[in-house]
């Protein structure tokens, strides 16, 4: 009984009950974490390294770079893509526990309901990731930083440092906000597949 409710979970994860969702799971999981996997640890793979100020000290380096970058955009990326996989996740795991097929859930009103209410609570999500980039990493990266050094306790208060392969993180950062957009208006396009899919079965 187990592998079948891990084949079902299997499969409502890879074969949502709409075309847009399904289309969705192909956008999601091939095209943005291909992108995300590859392109983004060759642009960001390095970035501490050539991270330099002036003067270049590692201690004052690292300092900068920590204030520069509060969390790594790899790694926000990575979280963002794992937390809004989770409540598409639990929605499939819930109908594979209760034995619930793919077709049968846009039959079933409490099924229907709970599925958008997943959709939604994705969209929800996409959003709260979509303001905390912009808070983080802003629109455009800039070739030089101005570091706040005073708490280092030195004379200094303003360290300038150069940001390497800017322009490349910038249209990385673009990229990812355009992949964000796009899966936030799949998203909404499917819960109106769902209404008017739902709407036409009980007119049936």
């Amino acid at each position: 009984m187990s592998l079948n409710y891990i084949k079902n979970f299997y499969e409502g994860c890879l074969k949502p009950p709409t075309v847009i969702g399904q289309f969705h799971t192909l956008f999601f999981g091939s095209v943005r974490m291909f992108f995300l996997g590859v392109l983004g640890f060759a642009v960001y793979g390095n970035e501490a390294l050539h991270f330099s100020c002036d003067p270049d000290k590692r201690e004052i380096n690292l300092f900068c770079y920590n204030q520069f970058r509060p969390i790594t955009p790899q790694v926000f990326w990575a979280l963002q893509l794992v937390i809004v996989l989770v409540p598409g996740a639990i929605f499939h795991l819930y109908a594979a526990c209760k034995s619930i097929n793919q077709e049968c859930i846009l039959q079933k009103p409490t099924c229907t309901v709970t599925y958008i209410l997943s959709v939604l609570l994705r969209i929800c999500l996409e959003v709260v990731a979509f303001w905390l980039q912009i808070h983080l990493f802003g629109f455009q990266v800039k070739p030089l930083y101005l570091c706040d050094a005073r708490s280092l306790g030195k004379k200094m208060t303003i360290i300038i440092c150069m940001v390497p392969e800017h322009f490349e993180k910038t249209i990385f950062l673009i990229a990812m906000y355009t992949f964000t957009v796009i899966t936030m208006v799949l998203c909404v396009g499917e819960v109106f597949e769902i209404i008017f899919r739902r709407l036409c079965f009980v007119r049936q």
